[in-house]
């Protein structure tokens, strides 16, 4: 069974925030707390872009 605590509880802030983050860039209006009126498509672009910044963050250090 899935479990959505952090292992870090500290990151929670910095999840959300990077979280917002991507929101903005994808043009995503997230609301702090509850976001269940979003479309599939908005939520998983949001999540995309997440991914897609991950990616490119782990791209660079590896140089």
């Amino acid at each position: 069974m899935a479990s959505n605590k952090n292992v870090v509880p500290q990151a929670r802030e910095a999840l959300n925030k990077f979280k917002m983050e991507a929101a903005s860039e994808v043009g995503v209006n997230l609301k702090q707390g509850y976001n269940g009126d979003l479309t599939s498509r908005e939520a998983g672009s949001v999540g995309g872009q997440m991914v897609k910044k991950m990616i490119q963050s782990y791209e660079q250090n590896m140089k």
